[in-house]
C-alpha cells in the first residue's frame, strides 16, 4: 500500500473514498473501521469519529459515489439533443470503475442483508431522477417509465464495463440507446 496524506479537514472523503476502494476490492463483507483507517492512511478512530456505525459509513459512502457519479455522467445534454445524452458515461466509468463496482457489491450485498435494501433504493432512485431530468430536457419525459427502462440500460452497460473491460461496447450500447431515444420523439 502506498502512502498517503490526509490534509487537514480531508479526513472524511479521504475515508469515503478509502471505503470505496475496499469494498470494491475485497467485498462488503471486508469493510471494517480498520480496513478503511489502513486504506485511508489514518488512525481506525477517525472513521468511528466521523461516521459512528459501520452502516452510517456504508449510507455515507453511498450518497457520496452516487452524487459523483450523477455529476460527472453527463446525463443530461446541454443543448437538449439526444445525441449528448450520456456522453461522459464510458469516460467515467473507465476513470474510476472502483466507484461502480462498489455500488453493485453493496447491491449484491443487499440481497443477503434486507436492512441494505433502502440503500439500494435511494441510490437507485437518484439515477432515475437523474434519468428523468435528462429525458425531460430532450422533450420526452412523458413517455410512462422510460426512465426506469433508460436507467435500466445504461446501469447494465455500466455492469459490462465494470466487468468486462470494454468501453467499445458501452459506447455502442449508448449510440444505440440514443437512436431508441430519438424514436421515442425526442429531438
Amino acid at each position: 500500500m502506498t502512502a498517503r496524506t490526509v490534509s487537514y479537514g480531508g479526513g472524511r472523503e479521504a475515508l469515503l473514498e478509502a471505503t470505496v476502494r475496499v469494498v470494491a476490492r475485497a467485498g462488503l463483507r471486508k469493510l471494517t473501521n480498520r480496513a478503511v483507517a489502513e486504506e485511508a492512511g489514518v488512525t481506525h478512530g477517525l472513521v468511528g469519529h466521523h461516521f459512528g456505525s459501520r452502516d452510517a459509513l456504508i449510507e455515507a459512502a453511498m450518497r457520496y459515489v452516487v452524487e459523483r457519479s450523477v455529476a460527472e455522467s453527463e446525463l443530461e445534454s446541454p443543448t437538449g439533443s439526444v445525441d449528448d445524452f450520456a456522453r461522459g458515461l464510458v469516460d467515467l466509468v473507465a476513470a474510476d470503475p472502483e466507484i461502480q463496482a462498489f455500488q453493485y457489491e453493496l447491491s449484491l450485498e443487499a440481497r443477503r442483508r434486507p436492512e441494505l435494501t433502502r440503500f439500494i433504493r435511494e441510490q437507485n432512485d437518484a439515477y432515475r431522477s437523474a434519468v428523468r431530468k435528462a429525458l425531460d430536457g430532450m422533450g420526452i419525459g412523458h413517455v410512462s417509465d422510460l426512465d426506469l427502462a433508460v436507467f435500466a440500460t445504461l446501469d447494465g452497460l455500466v455492469f459490462h464495463q465494470v466487468t468486462e473491460d470494454r468501453p467499445e461496447d458501452t459506447e455502442a450500447g449508448l449510440t444505440a440507446l440514443r437512436a431508441l431515444l430519438r424514436a421515442a420523439g425526442a429531438q
